[in-house]
């Protein structure tokens, strides 16, 4: 654990790893760009005496991989958050979103706007998304019922959440869809950059820093929560009240994730515990360089998407999953369930 004068040197130390993660896998891909490419872009927007770029090379740099690798990087960080916090709220290690079931809520509420059109006037993808998270956390919630359950049945409750909605997911696919947009859903539930575009990366730029905000605020309530629900209310913590905002906070950048880039698992998992590894406990410091660390993370496991079996791209969620999986066992093991 690094010692706290440290701490401020590591967050901007992850920022500067980040900032050259963009940069850098910006220049990754079938065709070759070089970063005086990215300057040019850059430059021509910027209003700057350079020589614009051919116009194919200044889509591609501009309309194609800077908007991914961005997205990348903000669903990293939303993922990143929601995982440290809601292992904090549950006082499991082996909580996020993936594994809770949220995901599969999410994707289920965006997948029945997209084929079946409920709600498309009103909620768009993104609202489906959102509704679908809070009712597979509204299940999983009631399916606890204890205030203070053991933390690997919140991990086998929420599997099974998890299962019930990727079961409703494919149905409604295989019920409604056709071969093309079962193809095209498919593909993107199991999670790629590839969709995104400026729109999206404006809405993940809004609600991701205000969710970190959000989190960040109850820093303290969340530290409490730690030491159990009793504890962090003989602190004066409103448990149920602070409870509810972070679990909706999670809800909403998970949905904004899942409805833009589709599900994505075990980076709310992996990062931070690595971070904490750095960090400590204190959450103070946990969140922002879990946001920073996750989005270093995903911005690369999209690169390693794209060049692995190029010119084809491998969905990032395939990626997370093998690298997940193994960590996720090494993590039941170290606390005794293996």
């Amino acid at each position: 654990m690094l010692r706290p004068v440290l701490r401020p040197a590591l967050v901007l130390g992850i920022a500067l790893v980040l900032t050259a993660s963009v940069a850098a896998s910006v220049r990754i891909g079938a065709a070759d760009v070089g970063y005086a490419d990215i300057g040019r872009a850059f430059g021509v927007r910027l209003g700057l005496d350079v020589t614009p770029l051919p116009p194919l090379a200044d889509s591609l740099v501009w309309d194609l991989r800077l908007p991914r690798v961005l997205m990348a990087a903000l669903v990293g960080a939303a993922l990143a958050v929601c995982g440290a916090v809601l292992q904090a709220v549950t006082r499991n290690a082996l909580a996020d979103p993936y594994l809770l079931g949220v995901s599969s809520g999410a994707s289920t509420g965006a997948v029945a706007v997209v084929v079946l059109g409920v709600g498309a006037g009103t909620l768009g993808t993104t609202g489906g998304a959102l509704v679908g998270a809070l009712v597979a956390f509204g299940l999983l919630l009631a399916l606890l019922r204890r205030s203070d359950p053991d933390p690997v049945r919140i991990v086998l409750t929420g599997v099974v959440v998890g299962q019930l909605f990727t079961a409703l997911t494919s149905l409604t696919l295989m019920a409604s869809a056709d071969a093309d947009t079962t193809r095209a859903v498919t593909h993107w539930l199991l999670g790629s950059m590839a969709p995104a575009r400026w729109e999206s990366v404006a809405v993940c730029a809004v609600v991701t820093p205000l969710g970190l905000a959000v989190a960040w605020l109850c820093s303290n309530a969340l530290d409490a929560f730690a030491f159990g629900a009793d504890t962090a209310s003989s602190l004066g913590i409103g448990v149920r009240r602070t409870r509810t905002v972070l679990l909706v906070v999670t809800a909403v950048l998970t949905s904004v994730a899942v409805a833009t880039v589709g599900a994505i698992g075990f980076v709310g998992l992996i990062v931070p515990h690595g971070v904490r590894f750095l960090t400590g406990p204190r959450h103070r410091v946990l969140l922002p360089c879990a946001a920073l660390a996750g989005a270093v993370f995903l911005v690369w496991t999209d690169a390693l998407a794209r060049a692995v079996l190029a010119p084809r791209e491998l969905p990032a969620g395939v990626i997370t999953a093998l690298v997940g999986v193994p960590l996720f066992l090494l993590v039941l093991r170290r606390r005794g369930a293996l």
